[in-house]
């Protein structure tokens, strides 16, 4: 396993570091032949709730954290290191996961136990949220309320689309630095990761370029990046005990952001889950970027 590799399995692991613990989830009575579902993504399992079917869920993984019913339902454990028997144990119809899940040799244990699997891919794009949405309408059989959501989220990805054309017209992009700090060791993002898809979404700039994945945070990396903007998660500045203790950081000293306090941040799932609320996030984080 790469590093890369290793850091993005964190980073999506500490989507879900603040899930409770299940609670009995009282599954409310489903129509003759509803599928019974289990989601493996949070942004899944919006999905599922924003269709209305969330009778029809059976368990869900840790990172699924919105809407606040969805804290309630049985968990399956981290979305890459799923159990074959923790998840058969729901007697689920359909798995709906993207390819990030696994480990493979469960997702083969599940095909043959006719469980029907949907993949959904991860790029960190538009198409992501529509390949989620349609997923779930196929496996949930919903497909026209699924056609009818994606409908509306077209309409405000075109509406923030345009917004930002707009507000970015003729202006500087921000430098903008995304950094992972819900442990003591802070990495920041390269390209191909979902914080360097959101920073060119919300029109900055991903000040560090050359690799892709997570790396430490150290000083040089600081130094030369030289954000406008620093960019992080509501849950690491609450794994700091705040904003002023998350500016202590010795290495952030060193650059533009530290200087004028530029500091931007945006609930974990929220920012780098790729739902249905993707405009919304966007749109925020845009805002935010042209206030810092």
């Amino acid at each position: 396993m790469t590093r890369a590799t290793r850091d993005r399995r964190d980073t999506l692991r500490l989507l879900g570091a603040s899930a409770l613990a299940a609670c009995a989830w009282p599954v409310a009575a489903q129509g003759p032949g509803a599928p019974r579902l289990v989601t493996v993504s949070g942004a899944i399992t919006e999905v599922v709730f924003a269709l209305g079917a969330e009778s029809q869920l059976v368990g869900t993984d840790t990172t699924s954290l919105y809407p606040e019913a969805a804290r309630r339902t049985p968990k399956v454990g981290y979305m890459r290191q799923l159990s074959a028997e923790g998840l058969l144990s729901l007697k689920p119809d359909a798995v709906i996961a993207t390819t990030e899940s696994g480990p493979p040799v469960v997702l083969d244990q599940l095909r043959a136990a006719g469980v029907r699997l949907e993949l959904v891919e991860a790029d960190h794009s538009w198409g992501e949220v529509q390949r989620k949405v349609a997923a779930v309408g196929r496996a949930a059989a919903r497909e026209a309320q699924a056609r009818e959501l994606m409908t509306r989220l077209e309409v405000e990805w075109s509406e923030v689309q345009k917004r930002l054309a707009t507000d970015s017209a003729g202006t500087r992009k921000p430098r903008v630095l995304f950094v992972l700090s819900h442990s003591a060791s802070p990495q920041v993002s390269g390209e191909k990761t979902a914080a360097h898809a959101m920073i060119g979404f919300a029109g900055g700039v991903n000040c560090l370029s050359g690799f892709q994945g997570y790396r430490p945070m150290t000083a040089e990396a600081m130094a030369s990046a030289a954000p406008d903007v620093i960019l992080t998660t509501t849950q690491s500045i609450e794994a700091h005990g705040g904003a002023e203790k998350f500016w202590q950081r010795p290495e952030l000293a060193l650059t533009p952001a530290f200087r004028k306090r530029a500091l931007v941040t945006q609930d974990a799932l929220l920012l780098l889950g790729f739902g249905p609320r993707l405009p919304l996030a966007v749109s925020e984080l845009h805002k935010s970027f042209r206030a810092a």
